[in-house]
């Protein structure tokens, strides 16, 4: 065999295996990130099941699908490009769209917790007479999508910081595996979700007796379930959007939200031993929680009453 080809082949054996270890690279880099915002996922999974309930059991799965859709297209058309072009020219920009976003969570669940204590309606809801079905759910699904933009930035975002790859190119491809990973375990739990009730009717129609007796149990805890996990999801805007603003005004060298929340959880770590990581940690969410919604309340105020914004759910 001639020379030159064995050495063309050693060639192309060198860049086939420098080409496999970065992929690998790129998968354990995209699974240590990804395991990061295990946080923002739950929330995420938690908030979207409350824009089917009170809808048609027939179309519930249509919209999921609608909105996983539109999620896709947030994580891989909008928010990838982003990431990678603002940490490549502007990384000083992305705290600033962060908080942003926080803004926005705390607001949309802020909204929520006023609605919920009598304060005024803004939009249509699940419970007012629905003229236009149509429309009521293109608004839902709208809904959805915009409040999955600001969770799914918060995703990529808190993945990009976790990265440890130097070319661009390969922090775009662990950050393609995180959204679309977190994507189909997001809204395929949420599509099981909505549709246990109807898999426990069909529980009940035929098997063993403890078989319809458990299609029973579904059937009748789903409401529950479905309306303890709008709650979650209303909490959990209050949370995430707390948190971020907990943390990018302490970057940004305001450190008032920041001590209170930190130095909070410190003192209840101190003080209950084995519990010490657990409860430290709930008190530092609920914290960042009354934060969100105090500065959400803020927010809602200065857009319904001084410029007059209806917004719509």
């Amino acid at each position: 065999m001639p020379s030159g080809l064995v050495a063309l082949l050693d060639d192309v054996s060198v860049i086939a295996r420098t080409a496999a270890a970065s992929v690998d690279d790129i998968a354990a880099a995209a699974g240590r990130a990804g395991s990061k915002t295990a946080g923002v996922v739950i929330d995420d999974a938690a908030v979207t099941p409350s824009y089917v309930t009170g809808l048609s059991p027939a179309r519930e799965l249509p919209i999921i699908w609608q909105i996983t859709k539109g999620s896709f297209f947030n994580k891989l058309v909008i928010l990838l490009p982003g990431a990678i072009l603002l940490s490549e020219f502007l990384p000083w920009a992305i705290i600033f769209i962060l908080m942003l976003g926080g803004a926005f969570l705390s607001y949309e669940g802020a909204e929520k917790v006023i609605e919920k204590l009598g304060g005024e309606k803004h939009g249509k809801t699940v419970e007012d007479v629905i003229t236009d079905p149509a429309a009521f759910e293109k608004q839902r699904i709208a809904g959805a999508i915009r409040t999955d933009l600001i969770l799914s930035a918060e995703i990529m975002a808190i993945t990009l910081a976790e990265l440890d790859l130097d070319n661009w190119w390969e922090r775009g491809l662990a950050l393609a595996l995180v959204a679309i990973i977190v994507t189909v375990v997001v809204y395929g739990s949420v599509a099981i979700i909505v549709k246990l009730d109807d898999i426990g009717l069909a529980m009940t129609r035929s098997g063993s007796q403890a078989k319809r007796n458990f299609g029973q149990w579904l059937v009748d805890s789903v409401p529950t379930l479905l309306v303890a996990l709008s709650f979650i999801g209303t909490i959990a805007m209050l949370w995430v959007g707390g948190g971020i603003i907990v943390h990018g005004t302490h970057e940004l060298g305001f450190d008032l939200f920041y001590d209170i929340a930190h130095g909070a959880e410190y003192a209840v770590k101190g003080a209950t031993g084995a519990l010490s990581g657990v409860l430290g940690w709930l008190t530092y969410a609920a914290i960042s929680g009354v934060i969100g919604l105090v500065i959400g309340a803020i927010i809602a105020f200065v857009l319904h009453k001084v410029f007059g914004f209806e917004g719509a759910h």
